[in-house]
């Protein structure tokens, strides 16, 4: 969360030429309704399936770039599939620098309630960043950085100009 998935997923598919694909974007388009919504009414666990079918669908296409929501590392199926079927890059991201980046957001639901943001962001990466890492091809922070820097370094360790 905060890591600049769809920036850098954007740039980084106008770079290669490829198509852009959200996860989260694809679960709002199949049920026409935003996530907090179907957090409200279906809880995490409904959001949860919902978005391994997206995943499953989305990574069965090729080539794309695809940006995932954070937690879809969480569900096995789901590092199964992005781990078989592409180049995993995981962009790395300190916890402050995430909180410094979602603090104003209203679209992230496991951030709702007001309080300790980076508590909760520091939990949440406790948990997913060894799922991130064992499945990533490249790792890259993002701390700091411009989406065209962070790009220009994908391509290089890609082997693209």
């Amino acid at each position: 969360m905060g890591s600049g998935k769809t920036a850098v997923g954007r740039a980084l598919a106008r770079a290669l030429g490829m198509p852009f694909h959200d996860s989260d974007a694809e679960v709002e388009r199949r049920t026409g309704v935003d996530i907090p919504f179907i957090f409200e009414k279906e809880g995490e666990a409904g959001f949860r399936q919902r978005e391994r079918e997206a995943i499953e669908a989305l990574t069965a296409l090729e080539p794309i770039v695809l940006a995932t929501g954070g937690g879809a590392v969480l569900a096995p199926e789901n590092r199964r599939h992005l781990a078989a079927r592409g180049c995993v890059v995981y962009l790395e991201t300190s916890v402050t620098q995430q909180a410094d980046r979602v603090r104003h957001g209203r679209n992230r639901p496991l951030l709702a309630d007001p309080g300790d943001i980076a508590g909760r962001l520091g939990a949440l990466m406790d948990v997913r960043s060894p799922l991130y890492a064992g499945i990533a091809d490249l790792t890259v922070s993002t701390d700091g950085r411009r989406v065209p820097a962070v790009v220009e370094e994908i391509l290089k360790v890609l082997g693209r100009p």
